[in-house]
């Protein structure tokens, strides 16, 4: 009965980490395209290209993370253990592709400060005061 356990955990647990990576990336990358927008200056080829590989890159960490993290180890006797091992696989899935989609945010709020501040720099003549907040 053991491995049957075991074997039903992977069926749940892979699907549900691959639809929750789904959702946090699709999630996150659309509405990442403004951030893009605002950083490449509204050159949409740019900034969705960009925003393609950062997304593809997020898939293969998050899920590569994923299937690391996969091995069930020790008994799986009873419908209880079971429940206990994914909730706590599956939960420190959770909290990982939390923390990924907030480090994520950082870098687009953070490369649109950037840009603005470039954008700001560039507005400036010789000479001349910078505007307040720049």
């Amino acid at each position: 009965m053991t491995k049957s356990l075991a074997f039903a955990a992977y069926l749940i647990y892979l699907p549900v980490v691959i639809a929750l990576t789904w959702y946090v990336a699709h999630t996150l990358f659309k509405n990442a395209r403004v951030f893009m927008l605002d950083i490449f200056h509204g050159r949409a080829e740019m900034a969705d290209s960009t925003n393609k590989l950062f997304e593809t890159g997020f898939y293969l960490l998050n899920l590569g993370f994923a299937l690391v993290i996969m091995e069930v180890a020790g008994d799986i006797g009873t419908g209880r253990s079971l429940l206990e091992v994914l909730s706590a696989k599956i939960g420190g899935f959770s909290i990982y592709l939390g923390l990924m989609l907030f480090i994520n945010l950082y870098f687009f709020f953070r490369g649109r400060r950037v840009s603005k501040e470039r954008s700001a720099a560039r507005l400036v003549l010789p000479g001349a005061t910078p505007p307040e907040g720049a």
